[in-house]
């Protein structure tokens, strides 16, 4: 798989009924659908080129209202990984928090980051309880993450709502973000 496929309806029952259409439409397959926030659907499909074309074409020939759709090839195995919800070690000098006004973009633009600089994809949010917005963690040398994130935010332009390089972060902040972090003893006992 090499080419992802991204719809993103503004409506949960036509969003359903779209990753169906995609499906059945061509041999792809169904990387993740979802609820997002702001009461959307986002599918996301993979496969060869034409296949994740015709998918795609598929749900665009529908009368659904979609807010977005997209192909993208030569997709980085760290962005599938992500989000197949395998994410890379956690670590490095430095973490880079990117921020974007929709989940279609996110994915576009931690493509483009990942693929700038030597960086690792340590996790990404699509729009779920954050109002429809969505953003990816890096990690890695600080110069790198600087890269990666520059890179990132070149291609989101007015769809970046804010970028951050943090050195040196604390252990508990990348485990938060990673979202790995311990639950305190009181969070333990309600």
């Amino acid at each position: 798989m090499d080419t992802l496929g991204i719809v993103d309806s503004r409506s949960i029952a036509a969003g359903a009924e779209l990753a169906d259409i995609m499906l059945k439409a061509a041999p792809v397959t169904l990387v993740r659908a979802s609820v997002v926030c702001a009461g959307r659907f986002l599918i996301l499909v993979g496969g060869d080129r034409e296949a994740v074309d015709a998918s795609v074409h598929a749900a665009r020939a529908t009368e659904a209202r979609l807010a977005g759709s997209y192909v993208v090839s030569n997709v980085s195995s760290q962005v599938l990984n992500v989000l197949r919800r395998m994410p890379a070690e956690i670590g490095g000098a430095a973490l880079g928090v990117v921020e974007c006004r929709n989940a279609a973009d996110s994915v576009i633009a931690a493509d483009k980051a990942v693929k700038q600089a030597a960086v690792s994809l340590m996790r990404m949010v699509l729009g779920q309880g954050i109002g429809g917005k969505s953003y990816f963690v890096l990690t890695g040398d600080v110069a790198a993450v600087r890269e990666a994130a520059a890179a990132a935010a070149d291609v989101l332009g007015n769809n970046l709502m804010r970028m951050v390089v943090i050195p040196q972060p604390d252990p508990e902040v990348v485990s938060a973000l990673a979202g790995t972090a311990r639950r305190s003893a009181n969070d333990a006992q309600q």
